[in-house]
């Protein structure tokens, strides 16, 4: 019902180490987000091979492409953006896998409501390149861009109907703007959720810890999952060293803690 993948770049950003350490904790997916201290999206053709050649022969798979698509300013030239996007579609088909992780643009403080129609013309442009194309857009709820909290998560996925167009619901990001995931963000959400992003936070100190020991109300929206049927992925971005807006990281050590505080929270329900 649940695989587990997760972050390799939070280990390491060496390929051969991130995959060790993924197989030395029994994980056989990716979101590949970066490797060689690249973004997956800047890899050139050759890399891609390498990638994927080493995958193949370790037993790998890739269950998403963490791209930073729509993670740019609302105001920002979309045209370069639009073919970073089309590399993203490349990829995924490439690595043979359905979904891209992608947001719906920073907009300014206190006024995302107002960038609302530019949010949605702007994300319905990405679903139209995806069309005829084997992939899902994944939307992340994260802060400071417009589809930060439930009710703009919601408004995104009921403006552009779409299934081609679903949620990574993150419990941490979610308190990392004051919302408490289950039990005023998930009712809500619940029909769109396609992925989940395991990482948990405490809501005084906004600070990253291991899954069930946050406000994220890990084990009551994995229990919710599992009731609800859910047969998808929960993909670790622990984040417990370093907690950025383009990237996280953890090693090796602190990934296996993240791993195994997940799967106790799984042992328990």
């Amino acid at each position: 019902m649940f695989t587990l993948s997760g972050f390799a770049d939070e280990v390491s950003e060496d390929l051969n180490e991130q995959l060790d350490c993924f197989q030395a904790l029994g994980i056989d997916h990716i979101e590949f987000r970066g490797v060689w201290g690249k973004n997956v999206l800047d890899l050139d053709d050759e890399e891609v091979k390498a990638v994927k050649a080493e995958l193949t022969k370790r037993g790998i798979m890739v269950s998403a492409i963490g791209s930073p698509i729509g993670k740019i300013p609302i105001d920002a030239p979309m045209e370069s953006h639009l073919e970073r996007f089309g590399r993203a579609i490349d990829l995924a088909e490439y690595y043979e896998c359905r979904y891209i992780r992608m947001f719906s643009f920073y907009v300014p403080e206190g006024e995302a409501d107002e960038y609302r129609p530019e949010v949605i013309e702007r994300l319905s442009q990405l679903l139209e390149m995806a069309q005829g194309h084997p992939v899902v857009l994944l939307h992340e709820n994260e802060r400071r861009i417009y589809g930060d909290i439930p009710r703009r998560c919601a408004d995104i996925f009921q403006s552009l109907p779409s299934d081609q167009l679903r949620m990574t619901f993150d419990p941490a990001n979610f308190v990392m703007d004051d919302v408490r995931p289950f039990s005023e963000a998930y009712e809500l959400l619940k029909d769109y959720i396609a992925y989940v992003h395991i990482k948990d936070a405490t809501m005084d100190t906004k600070t990253i810890v291991p899954a069930g020991e946050g406000d994220g109300d890990v084990k009551q929206v994995l229990s919710a999952l599992k009731a609800g049927g859910y047969d998808g992925f929960l993909s670790l971005e622990p984040h417990l060293r370093i907690a950025g807006e383009s990237r996280g990281w953890s090693g090796a050590e602190l990934f296996g803690k993240a791993t195994a505080a997940l799967r106790k929270v799984l042992d328990e329900i």
